[in-house]
């Protein structure tokens, strides 16, 4: 990973803030929430940088603001304030958040692919396997049916799915499977970033290890960027490359992740990296 290449993603001062906030807001949190006027700063002034090939880990407990993070960048959730790039729009020159509702499913659909903790929020349940991926291909205006077969055929056999099982819908998978699909799905149409927002959470570990062993591979054959949100820290030991703590809102520690689990600075990142030991 060369820092000096230009970032996939350069994300500034994002802020979530439920309620209007107050003069006090800024000396008056109690964790995230201002004692005074009962604000709650969901995500906090955050930035931070993805860069090409790299795995960036975001680290915190519930409530830390991680999925904010990722909701945002991905349009599920309006930010209050702040300011997002992308390398592959506009030259990495407009914010994100600016952008048309047209721009936005554009971005959704070709730049970034979005895997969720729970797999109802990222597959139809009741298409089949193959038609979950060819849905987001022919929202990125692709309409030519056999290549879409093929390309589902390849990504299906990418994430370990039988394709004799194309046709069957996620439904009738383990959670482990539906997950795989979610995450062939999301890189149907070759994002450049890919948004991993606690995706072994839930599983067996069995299960749990061949899921990362699969994100592992597919960051080795494809070469994309990932952000991978977790509350795991052995989760983020596996994958991540640098590693952001966030607690509160806020982030209070980044890094190498080797530098972190071996020399946390932070008292609640010392916390976590004992709790692993």
């Amino acid at each position: 990973m060369n820092q000096k290449e230009t970032p996939v993603l350069r994300m500034k001062n994002l802020t979530v803030r439920y309620g209007e906030g107050c003069p006090f807001c800024k000396t008056s949190l109690e964790k995230n929430r201002c004692r005074i006027c009962g604000t709650v700063w969901a995500a906090n002034d955050i930035s931070l940088e993805v860069y090409p090939g790299e795995v960036l880990g975001i680290v915190g407990e519930s409530g830390s603001g991680k999925s904010t993070l990722m909701q945002s960048l991905y349009f599920d959730l309006e930010p209050t304030g702040g300011e997002a790039y992308l390398k592959n729009y506009e030259n990495g020159e407009k914010n994100i958040w600016d952008a048309s509702a047209f721009e936005r499913r554009k971005i959704r659909n070709n730049i970034m692919g979005m895997v969720y903790q729970n797999p109802i929020r990222g597959l139809r349940m009741d298409y089949s396997a193959a038609g979950n991926i060819a849905e987001k291909i022919i929202a990125a205006g692709s309409r030519n049916a056999g290549q879409m077969t093929e390309r589902a055929r390849e990504l299906l056999e990418a994430v370990e799915i039988l394709t004799s099982r194309m046709s069957e819908a996620p439904k009738n998978f383990s959670g482990g499977m539906q997950q795989r699909v979610q995450i062939s799905k999301a890189l149907a149409n070759n994002p450049s970033l890919l948004l991993l927002d606690e995706v072994t959470t839930g599983l067996d570990l069995s299960v749990q290890a061949k899921v990362l062993d699969l994100i592992r591979k597919i960051k080795a054959k494809y070469g994309i960027s990932i952000l991978l949100v977790s509350h795991d820290l052995a989760v983020i030991r596996m994958l991540a490359d640098r590693t952001i703590v966030m607690l509160d809102g806020k982030v209070i520690e980044s890094g190498l992740t080797d530098q972190i689990l071996e020399d946390p600075q932070h008292a609640y990142t010392q916390q976590l990296v004992y709790s692993l030991l």
